[in-house]
């Protein structure tokens, strides 16, 4: 039986057969990914230069002796490395578990291809078992955790988090996704809402999802 670190290990190195040499690569955040960025590391001297989700990636990044680059210095981003909290086999994810959904949402928009990596227990049928972090600017937080409700939802606020931008974080529960999409759409419509972790619009091209018989390559 291989354990869930192992997993998350092989999935993390599966994803460097996407890195080319004098690419620039986005890099997640989270455990899966602290993986990656140890066996880039290794090979780090291939690519130009890394691009980080959050604060804590860059210094991950910065203290593995790779590169960092702003966001707002380039236009796109050839390959985004990330994890995921849950996933589909639609490759639809929920993400935003550590806090990071908004740094993550906007490199994956940037990205020609969006590689997730991910253990075989976050992938699902449907999408919601994990809590649906929304993060919210702190005027609104009452706000958005009402209008959620609506859905079906249970919001938590998520106490002592502060996301890198300076904003507050709502975690949903016991939500049943079954359109991702239009859910991921009508959030971000509610005023104060900075975004949420459904990652459906722009979800993985690629998902590799490491299992006690190998990796699961999915793909659209």
């Amino acid at each position: 039986m291989i354990d869930k670190e192992t997993l998350k290990q092989q999935a993390a190195e599966a994803a460097l057969k996407f890195i080319e040499r004098d690419m620039i690569v986005g890099v997640g955040t989270g455990s899966t990914v602290n993986y990656f960025i140890e066996a880039l590391a290794k090979k780090h001297y291939d690519i130009k230069a890394a691009v980080a989700s959050s604060l804590a990636t860059k210094k991950k990044l910065i203290a593995a002796g790779i590169e960092v680059i702003e966001v707002n210095s380039i236009d796109r981003i050839p390959v985004y490395i990330d994890g995921a909290d849950e996933a589909t086999q639609h490759l639809s994810l929920i993400k935003g578990g550590g806090g990071a959904l908004t740094g993550e949402k906007i490199i994956a928009h940037m990205a020609d291809q969006f590689i997730c990596i991910v253990d075989e227990s976050k992938l699902v049928d449907v999408l919601g078992q994990f809590p649906l972090p929304i993060e919210v600017i702190p005027l609104a937080r009452s706000l958005v955790a009402r209008e959620v409700m609506k859905y079906g939802g249970n919001p938590m606020y998520r106490e002592g988090f502060v996301s890198d931008y300076g904003n507050q974080i709502i975690d949903v529960y016991n939500l049943e996704i079954l359109d991702p999409q239009e859910l991921e759409a009508k959030i971000n419509q509610i005023p104060g809402v900075v975004t949420n972790g459904l990652f459906a619009k722009r979800g993985a091209d690629h998902l590799l999802v490491a299992k006690q018989t190998g990796i699961e390559h999915l793909k659209k």
